[in-house]
């Protein structure tokens, strides 16, 4: 009767039939309740915002730590066992002489990195380093000499672009005055975001009198990485030797705290946008009895009505992960900013990123509509005559 009723009308979306008008109802009805639609789109793009910016945060993290291994160019980087933080290490530089007369290395060079050293911008990292070392050999110049003197410093060049500093300023290390001498580039974010002295001059500032941060190693070019770094183990003890950005991610903290925050902010926003997305579905089955109930009496299968419910959660989970994809590229500078590491660590947004970002949209669609989904299937024909 009622498929007879609708048949002497104008065709109605209700009978949609193919996957397009399908998809229109599907608009529809997202439209018609636009202020909800847009309340629970809102609170999952916040919460997907948040995750892509950790994401981003955590992905130049990594980057950063394998810049770290490979200061000055080189193949690996020594460092103390032990410590939570790879700045935090001590070594001695008389292990420098002792590298060098291994068959296995071309060349080290000793690295003392001086932490929120820079008043001026405290996230900046200084470096003491040796003047013939490979390290200062290898800084490019696009302004100025490379010179390393007692009261000379090389800044890189996005920190002079910071700064407003040139050949001939004046910058402060530990309140100590150093005329610049050069400006350099490196194409490693946070030697080009920091600046370069004389290791003995760095020594004096932080009291650490033929001590180092880290040892920079060159292996001659016949030689494996993984049969040096077993060998320089067995030489010396309580040492830990990075050669790739995930040995560096490893011993560093900063990455793992982010990627658990990763891990929380995901559940949550699962278990959150999940109840949205439920709340919302289910006040709009209970609103649209009447039209559910007509769509079933028009032999639309009971799949064909819970995908139809199901499909409008995904579409609201979708919009929300595509807006808080949004917020969270524009939102990860301002969380580096946050964390204190923007001269250290640029945000890195990969393709993986905005996959998982969709990913987890589409599973808070289908995880909050599947009750609702469920309870659209079970109105009965009757309730298109006002019937229980």
């Amino acid at each position: 009767m009622f498929a007879s009723a609708l048949a002497g009308h104008a065709p109605c979306p209700w009978s949609a039939s193919v996957p397009g008008d399908l998809l229109g109802l599907i608009a529809s009805n997202l439209v018609r309740h636009k202020a909800r639609t847009i309340a629970t789109a809102v609170g999952i793009a916040l919460g997907v915002g948040m995750i892509v910016a950790l994401l981003s945060v955590g992905a130049g993290l990594k980057r950063t730590a394998g810049q770290l291994v490979h200061l000055g160019q080189a193949d690996m980087g020594i460092f103390q066992s032990g410590v939570a933080d790879p700045t935090a290490s001590v070594l001695p530089t008389s292990m420098v002489d002792r590298l060098e007369r291994r068959s296995d290395v071309e060349a080290a060079t000793p690295l003392l990195l001086l932490v929120t050293a820079i008043k001026q911008n405290p996230a900046a990292v200084g470096f003491g380093a040796e003047p013939n070392g490979f390290f200062a050999r290898r800084l490019v110049m696009t302004e100025g000499r490379r010179e390393l003197g007692p009261k000379q410093v090389l800044i890189g060049d996005q920190l002079a672009t910071q700064l407003d500093l040139r050949p001939g300023s004046t910058l402060a290390l530990h309140e100590h005055p150093f005329t610049v001498a050069g400006v350099y580039h490196t194409g490693i974010f946070f030697e080009d975001t920091g600046a370069t002295i004389n290791l003995q001059t760095a020594q004096q500032l932080e009291h650490r009198h033929n001590e180092t941060t880290t040892i920079a190693v060159q292996l001659k070019p016949s030689e494996p990485l993984d049969t040096a770094e077993k060998s320089i183990k067995s030489e010396f003890t309580g040492i830990t030797i990075l050669g790739s950005g995930d040995d560096a991610s490893r011993v560093g903290a900063n990455g793992e705290l982010i990627g658990k925050a990763v891990t929380v902010i995901a559940t949550l926003a699962l278990i959150l946008g999940g109840l949205g997305v439920t709340n919302t579905m289910a006040m709009a089955v209970l609103e649209r009895e009447r039209e559910l109930a007509l769509l079933n009496a028009v032999g639309w299968r009971r799949r064909r009505i819970a995908f139809l419910v199901l499909a409008e959660g995904v579409a609201t989970s979708v919009l929300g992960a595509g807006v808080g994809l949004l917020i969270g590229v524009l939102g990860a500078d301002a969380l580096n900013r946050a964390l204190g590491v923007s001269s250290v660590v640029s945000p890195q947004v990969t393709p993986w990123t905005i996959g998982q970002a969709l990913l987890i949209g589409v599973a808070i669609g289908v995880l909050g509509g599947l009750y609702p989904a469920w309870r659209g299937t079970t109105v009965a024909p009757t309730r298109v005559l006002g019937g229980a």
